[in-house]
């Protein structure tokens, strides 16, 4: 039974928590302050009635601080390299420099809601970035919860999340993907980069992968070589024996084109290695027959492992792509010049070592790379009901919720159709298009892409 006791002119409660430490004695739990007896009675029966309905959390308990609970908890966590890396990240930069010494059982629906404003606030924390941080907070608090150190988590769930003014989340103003500007982009790559940058840019836009996945794309993953060259190196693959046993029934260069979708490459440790690509995304994408043959054309030009290469022929994933390719390619640049120096004491005016032509602007100038991902979801979509979701939504790597997701499947008459979608829009390009008064004419490309070239002009004028 709770009892008070007077000290001075206020008085403390104190009750038995029916829990016994290592020499077997009862804890007792205490709160003072009062300066009404029965108030101090009437808490002290209650915490009782929490302990009987085993809903008690002890001042002990409450008092752990959030620093020195999350210091085991991020190591709890199942998630991917990357993940871990960005949530220690977050802890470190901004959860536990605002709560690391502050008691768990401290923390008020408050005092979250002030930090959540002034975090937005902060110049160098954008919209999504705030929001993952917030949503790891939430993590840390729930499990907090679970782990029977406060009753309740600050973060509020539901509708009460969603108090106080209404702001539209921004969307990134996007334009529809044309196939004229694909080709500038191809040609820009070419340009700048060579062979391996005019077919990088046609493979994005025509299958979808995310640029991890393009750098991690190796020989034997991809056509014309692919399912017959499938290593099957993926251990966390269980089923890749049948995968690979269907594989060979239904592409190959005398059935459907494809490439495989295995591995992305990151980094881990500071050292590039292979991963299994976002959300285990593994799947296989067929390719129309005008990008069947671009890969065979690649492929031949070089012996390397990875599909595509750098423009120094090593791995493109060690590259900053985005401000060393994506930026010159997308934004355009002027041509190469020469520049003067003293050798000898002679002045000389030297060229570069790798001319580059002018490069003009392109209307994905100051966009982002993702948008060829976006755009070829857009491609597909254009077809209306044509093809399913499933098929779409597998395509792109994203897995279908619910009974939905459960019962379907992608069938070779689905992945058919997506194929000769993508190749009769490409066919109706290059019929419409006047070669010779295009920006980049075939007439500039080298003689292999030339020939390739020709036979499509010459596929499409048999189609038309």
């Amino acid at each position: 039974m709770a009892y008070v006791e007077w000290r001075g002119n206020t008085c403390r409660v104190v009750w038995n928590t029916r829990k016994k430490d290592d020499r077997d004695k009862w804890i007792y739990d205490q709160k003072g302050g009062f300066t009404d007896e029965t108030e101090a009675k009437n808490y002290g029966l209650d915490r009782e009635a929490e302990i009987r309905n085993d809903a008690y959390i002890s001042r002990r308990d409450g008092s752990v601080t959030v620093a020195e609970y999350a210091e085991t908890w991020v190591d709890t966590l199942d998630v991917g390299h990357l993940r871990d890396k960005a949530i220690r990240s977050m802890l470190r930069l901004y959860i536990l420099p605002r709560w690391g010494e502050t008691a768990v059982g401290d923390i008020q629906p408050s005092t979250y809601r002030a930090w959540k404003k002034q975090l937005k606030a902060l110049p160098n924390v954008g919209e999504k970035y705030g929001e993952e941080i917030l949503t790891v907070f939430s993590m840390l608090m729930d499990d907090i919860v679970d782990d029977e150190l406060r009753k309740t988590s600050p973060v509020p769930k539901g509708k009460k999340q969603r108090r106080g003014r209404y702001k539209k989340k921004p969307r990134e103003r996007k334009r529809e993907m044309r196939i004229e500007d694909v080709h500038q982009l191809a040609c820009n790559a070419l340009s700048f980069w060579g062979l391996d940058g005019f077919v990088f840019v046609w493979t994005m836009a025509c299958t979808g992968m995310r640029p991890a996945e393009l750098y991690a794309l190796r020989r034997p993953y991809s056509h014309p070589t692919w399912p017959a060259s499938d290593p099957l190196d993926d251990p966390a693959e269980e089923d890749r024996e049948e995968r690979h046993a269907e594989d060979l029934e239904r592409y190959g260069p005398d059935l459907m084109p494809a490439v495989r979708v295995q591995w992305q490459h990151q980094r881990q440790d500071g050292a590039l290695k292979l991963f299994p690509p976002k959300y285990e995304s593994r799947r296989t994408l067929v390719l129309p027959s005008f990008l069947a043959e671009l890969l065979e054309l690649l492929l031949e030009s070089h012996d390397g492992e990875f599909v595509f290469r750098s423009i120094s022929g090593g791995l493109l994933a060690n590259a900053n792509f985005t401000y060393h390719y994506w930026r010159p390619i997308a934004d355009g640049r002027p041509a190469s010049e020469g520049f003067e120096r003293v050798r000898l004491g002679q002045k000389q005016t030297v060229a570069s070592r790798r001319p580059v032509p002018e490069l003009p602007a392109t209307s994905y100038k100051g966009k982002r790379l993702y948008l060829l991902r976006h755009g070829h979801k857009e491609w597909i979509d254009e077809a209306g009901g044509v093809h399913s979701r499933i098929a779409v939504e597998t395509r792109m790597g994203h897995e279908v919720a619910g009974v939905e997701g459960l019962y379907a499947n992608v069938t070779t008459a689905m992945e058919r159709r997506m194929m000769d979608a993508l190749q009769e829009r490409f066919e109706g390009f290059v019929r419409e298009t006047v070669w010779e008064m295009a920006v980049a004419s075939p007439s500039c490309l080298p003689d292999g892409l030339a020939e390739w070239w020709n036979r499509q002009v010459t596929a499409a004028e048999g189609a038309g």
